[in-house]
């Protein structure tokens, strides 16, 4: 299991968190700011199967806009989840 954490633009959150979720996945939406004109940004926690990886990539590419010069559509992190536990 994987949890990618993506940074995208403000902007462009709700178009890629609603094509996340018409794929089946499952994802935490958290606001964020940051970079040199701390703009805002959003920070999407999305946890999947390793093989997935690549479908989300390609999700934040078609969901997220042409970035200025200079800049990124996104900047992703995938880290190793050893476990997943939903607490009822």
């Amino acid at each position: 299991m994987k949890l990618i954490v993506a940074i995208i633009k403000d902007a462009d959150s709700l178009a890629v968190s609603d094509a996340l979720v018409e794929q089946q996945f499952r994802v935490t939406r958290v606001a964020s700011t940051g970079g040199f004109l701390r703009r805002g940004n959003v920070t999407l926690l999305i946890g999947v199967e390793a093989e997935q990886v690549p479908q989300v990539f390609t999700i934040l590419t078609q969901y997220t806009q042409e970035p200025e010069p200079g800049q990124h559509r996104a900047t992703v992190f995938v880290l190793p989840a050893e476990d997943f536990v939903q607490l009822g």
